[in-house]
């Protein structure tokens, strides 16, 4: 028998209760309904327990109700407390509150940066003990926590002879001490200390004091649980390289980046003193097996991996004439500037293919296959099935699949069974996820070795003709597209063509989608961003007949009814304002010489100078397909004419509630707004401004909040969110709140009355960089506009006159060191701008060095390192003066 008795200090209201909950059946055995109520004397709680079972770890953690209700929980993982069977345990606790620094407790610190292995064994108690255990999350690789005080067994303030703590996860650490060896008061403090005991930081603040007279019975063990570490000004400071995984160059690869060669990218990353190597989406988006599927952010499955990036020297072909003729086929495809992505992916299908041949019958029948097809086998059994019937029916439309149209996995289970093409085909797609896995999760290991963690990126949408559209249709309004408001990449906005989210599906799972996918992406992730982190406030949906992205409107939204409109003096009227507005007094505007040709054959006639568009181009998608085998010049003046005819429109009707109208996003640029008079355009300006920028702010934050917390708490990676463009005013509060970092761009600052982010006043918890895979890279920037340009070295770089001509290494290395001295705690740098500190190893065609253009949505995503990682890593100097930037 063990007793034990909780003892924790907490204020609380009237009508609150402490509560105990954890592992044992005393405890509830996790289960809160049967926690154990504390009862108080003032503000101490307090609770005994007869442990009867023998218990090796005893797991709790405390909450606090309120009629019935669990209002409040301890932060972080459970406290843990080892027994030891016939002792007494007297656990005084602190009451945990999420810190400032839990960042620190996301797995690019505790697997990689500040990586600790858990110390071996268990708690040795002596007869009569003391167990300290202190919450410190800020001690390095190559430190220790050790224990220095005013006794003999804490060596008398000589740090050298002070005790060292065991690691036991999670940012925690323990030390149990022998109570006869101590006084029955002493003093004490904690100090981080390195690999030859020498102190680094005291932890601040006056002594602790340690009172041991109830330890001074035998079997009896005073434990202080949840102790914290005094550094309130911990500041860390990390650096990194985004890339894309297809971008990596590697001399034993076959033309494209693949997961090998992120193993080459982490040991320079290590050899130049950064932390972290971000990349790009890398899930499978073979859907066409054209240059389209180059687009990573439209993946045919949230959870598969591109098997494209599987790193083929890892799995020799047996047949050595076939992998002589595989290997200079890649040789060749190797040597190439550029990507050719059609002829990659055909060779390593081919390749793969083969593999399968020779090893796919001992992979499948195999241990660690079982297992991880077990695992993973909810999203597994779908994809495989997919891809199967992508490549039989030759498109991913499964609209198009016949009775396999609607996804039921009975009938695709007996289709599996029956025919042997089909098994052969589901079991390739399986082997080769198993092989991508795998290799995945022993490059984010051979990165936490180095030191190094792996961020990856969450695309906001999904593709329409995707596994995830097909086995969970409920979960998207697959009648829209999203997209992006009009920005600094678009003017005419972006339209990405996703489905947007049926959030009040989801909201009824219980957000299982978003955590699934979440949880995946942590088994090879320590952080991640999210792409288009405003899309979980409110997504810019846009009509499934437009083109581009100007007649979409912000869901969920607020919208006007009509008699709103009219007591904001806007005298609504239907037809003038949410019909396109096409008068003859600006056409030849819009068509110049071929205005006669666009009203004879487009417009018709709708009233005293004014037309409308006829039927049959009466829409932006029936106006693409009316021109899409036209590409002479005046076909396509006259095109983007008639998509501008079509934005002609003040009000965009709500999908929801007929209703309700949305103001147009920019109707100020409009002749449909022009043509108003001075009063009702002043009126529109108002509700305008209300609307984009005050309206809603209370309401967005409230659907994040509905969604952001649960999400992010369903892993430790840690969480960075990409909000730039059209941010509402609840976003940046939203997320310092719950420590999502921002991302901060000297150039594309989002205060709109400044030219350029002041990088000193930036927040902490942020990600700096100096462009991102949607901009120019720096050298680039520098060329595009000299007005800029100038006012850049004039008010930043603080030189006078004319900027060069060129950002030469020695202004690329001011522009770095000034972002390396930001006030961020992460400075990712795309690996271009890295390469600019030399004239010598700096691509030579500056342009070539984009990797997208937003503003085409035709884009060929190609960009290739221009020298092989191989190369670079022998750079000793070069790295060597990357490696003293990122010293701090």
């Amino acid at each position: 028998m063990n007793p034990i008795k909780f003892q924790i200090n907490y204020h609380t209201v009237f009508g609150q209760d402490v509560f105990v909950c954890g592992s044992i059946p005393e405890l509830g055995g996790f289960d809160e309904d049967k926690a154990l109520r504390l009862t108080h004397n003032g503000e101490i709680w307090t609770a005994e327990i007869d442990l009867k079972t023998s218990v090796e770890t005893l797991q709790y953690y405390y909450l606090i109700r309120q009629q019935s209700i669990t209002v409040r929980r301890d932060w972080g993982r459970h406290r843990r407390v080892t027994l030891a069977e016939g002792k007494t345990f007297l656990l005084y606790d602190m009451w945990k509150d999420k810190p400032y620094h839990s960042y620190l407790y996301s797995s690019v610190f505790s697997e990689s940066v500040f990586f600790h292995p858990v110390s071996e064994g268990k708690t040795d108690y002596f007869p009569k003990s003391v167990l300290l255990q202190v919450v410190c999350p800020f001690v390095r690789r190559n430190q220790r926590l050790a224990l220095s005080g005013e006794s003999d067994a804490l060596g008398n303030w000589d740090v050298s002879k002070a005790p060292l703590l065991r690691f036991i996860g999670d940012g925690e650490w323990e030390i149990a001490l022998d109570a006869k060896k101590l006084p029955r008061a002493l003093q004490y403090k904690f100090v981080i200390v390195d690999e030859n005991n020498e102190p680094v930081y005291w932890e601040e603040g006056g002594n602790r004091i340690l009172q041991t007279p109830e330890s001074r019975r035998r079997n009896f063990v005073k434990a202080e649980i949840g102790l914290q570490f005094h550094y309130n000004h911990f500041y860390f400071k990390g650096s990194g390289t985004v890339i894309p995984v297809f971008s990596l160059r590697s001399d034993t690869g076959f033309g494209i980046g693949d997961f090998l060669d992120l193993k080459k990218m982490i040991d320079w990353a290590a050899v130049t003193n950064q932390q972290i190597i971000q990349t790009l989406p890398i899930n499978d988006t073979t859907a066409t097996r054209t240059r389209k599927d180059s687009y990573p952010y439209s993946a045919i499955s949230n959870y598969a991996l591109h098997p494209i990036y599987l790193g083929l020297s890892e799995f020799p072909l047996t047949n050595r004439a076939e992998l002589k003729k595989y290997r200079e086929k890649a040789a060749e495809l190797n040597s190439l500037e550029k990507i050719d992505y059609e002829r990659a992916l055909r060779l390593k299908t081919d390749y793969t293919r083969q593999l399968f041949g020779e090893l796919g019958a001992a992979v499948l029948s195999s241990e660690e296959y079982k297992l991880f097809y077990d695992k993973n086998r909810f999203w597994l059994f779908s994809y495989a099935c997919f891809c199967y019937l992508r490549d039989l029916n030759r498109t991913t439309r499964f609209e198009d699949w016949g009775e396999y149209a609607v996804y039921d996995e009975e009938k695709l289970r007996l289709l599996i069974e029956a025919e042997p093409e089909a098994k052969r085909d589901f079991d390739y797609h399986c082997f080769l996820q198993f092989l991508l896995d795998r290799q995945l999760c022993a490059v984010q290991q051979y990165a936490h070795a180095k030191g190094v963690a792996l961020k990856g990126d969450i695309p906001i949408g999904i593709s329409r003709n995707s596994v995830d559209a097909w086995t969970s249709p409920q979960l998207f309004n697959l009648d829209t597209q999203a997209g992006a408001p009009p920005d600094d990449f678009s003017f005419f906005g972006q339209n990405w063509g996703f489905p947007t989210y049926n959030w009040a599906a989801m909201e009824s799972e219980n957000y299982a989608w978003w955590e699934k996918r979440f949880r995946k992406m942590s088994d090879f992730f320590d952080a991640y961003r999210i792409d288009h982190i405003l899309g979980f406030f409110r997504i810019w949906e846009i009509p499934a007949d437009s083109v581009q992205g100007l007649l979409g409107y912000f869901s969920p939204a607020l919208p006007y009814r009509p008699e709103e409109l009219n007591m904001n003096g806007i005298p609504f009227d239907e037809e003038r304002m949410t019909k396109p507005f096409i008068h003859e007094g600006y056409l030849h505007e819009v068509f110049g010489e071929f205005t006669p040709e666009v009203t004879g054959k487009y417009l018709e006639i709708s009233g005293w100078q004014q037309f409308r568009l006829k039927k049959e181009v009466d829409t932006q998608r029936k106006i693409q397909h009316h021109f899409s085998d036209k590409k002479d010049a005046k076909s396509l003046k006259i095109r983007d004419g008639l998509y501008a005819l079509c934005n002609e429109v003040l009000f965009v009707r709500d999908r929801l509630d007929g209703n309700r109208f949305h103001p147009r996003i920019t109707a100020q640029y409009t002749y449909s707004y022009n043509y108003l008079d001075d009063r009702v355009k002043s009126a529109f300006n108002r509700l305008y401004d209300d609307f984009y920028y005050h309206r809603h702010n209370y309401f967005w934050r409230e659907q994040a909040m509905k969604k952001l917390p649960r999400l992010i708490s369903s892993t430790s990676m840690m969480v960075c969110g990409e909000d730039l463009g059209m941010v509402p005013a609840s976003v940046p509060s939203l997320m310092s709140e719950l420590q999502i970092l921002s991302l901060e761009i000297q150039r594309m600052p989002k205060d709109p009355h400044t030219a350029f982010t002041d990088l000193d006043a930036i927040p902490y918890l942020s990600v700096c960089t100096t462009s991102t895979h949607d901009m120019s890279p720096l050298r680039l920037w520098w060329q595009e506009d000299k007005r800029l340009t100038r006012l850049y070295y004039n008010d930043v770089l603080h030189h006078d006159g004319e900027a060069p001509d060129v950002c030469t290494p020695q202004i690329c290395k001011e522009i770095i060191r000034e972002h390396l001295r930001s006030a961020a705690m992460w400075v990712i740098l795309p690996w271009q701008d890295w390469m600019a500190l030399s004239d010598r190893l700096a691509a030579k065609n500056i342009s070539d060095e984009r990797i997208n253009i937003p503003s085409d949505p035709e884009h060929y995503w190609r960009y290739r390192m221009h020298l092989s990682l191989d190369a670079l890593l022998k750079e000793t100097d070069f790295n060597d003066e990357i490696k003293i930037l990122n010293q701090r």
